[in-house]
């Protein structure tokens, strides 16, 4: 018979933590990721328009907030606080396709920065999560009736 230990949110907290830091993610990797990302992300002729429309002149708050967003998905860090579904509805010009541009150019970020495969895949599994929840929020299940968009 298995034994079923429950463990407090701080026991859970640091476990994630710990499985994180041994792929080599810890906070200063989730800046560079976020930096470079966005790099690339303004540089995209399709995606740019997308985030300058929404995010104009205050990347560097934009920044900061997607840092912590990371850290709380990759960490359980408990930093963000904000509310990234109504952010992306009320956005102007996206497609249910973008969403596989931003995971591609996500993915290659992460294989060009990454300290380690393990990070890779850790950190594409919660970005495809993110995505997918995005889009349904966004566009609604296809072919069901009352889709959005």
């Amino acid at each position: 018979m298995s034994q079923n230990r429950l463990r407090s949110a701080d026991e859970r907290r640091e476990e994630i933590r710990t499985n994180a830091a041994a792929l080599g993610i810890d906070e200063e990797y989730i800046s560079v990721l976020v930096d470079s990302f966005y790099e690339r992300i303004r540089a995209h002729e399709l995606l740019a328009p997308i985030f300058d429309g929404a995010i104009g002149e205050d990347w560097p708050a934009h920044l900061a907030k997607m840092k912590q967003f990371w850290a709380s998905v990759a960490l359980n860090a408990g930093t963000y606080s904000g509310r990234p579904v109504p952010a992306h509805v009320r956005l102007q010009g996206v497609r249910p396709w973008h969403f596989n541009i931003w995971l591609a150019l996500f993915e290659q970020t992460l294989k060009d920065t990454a300290p380690s495969a393990g990070a890779i895949d850790y950190s594409m599994e919660r970005a495809t999560r993110i995505a997918k929840s995005l889009e349904l929020a966004m566009f609604g299940v296809p072919g069901l009736e009352g889709a959005r968009r």
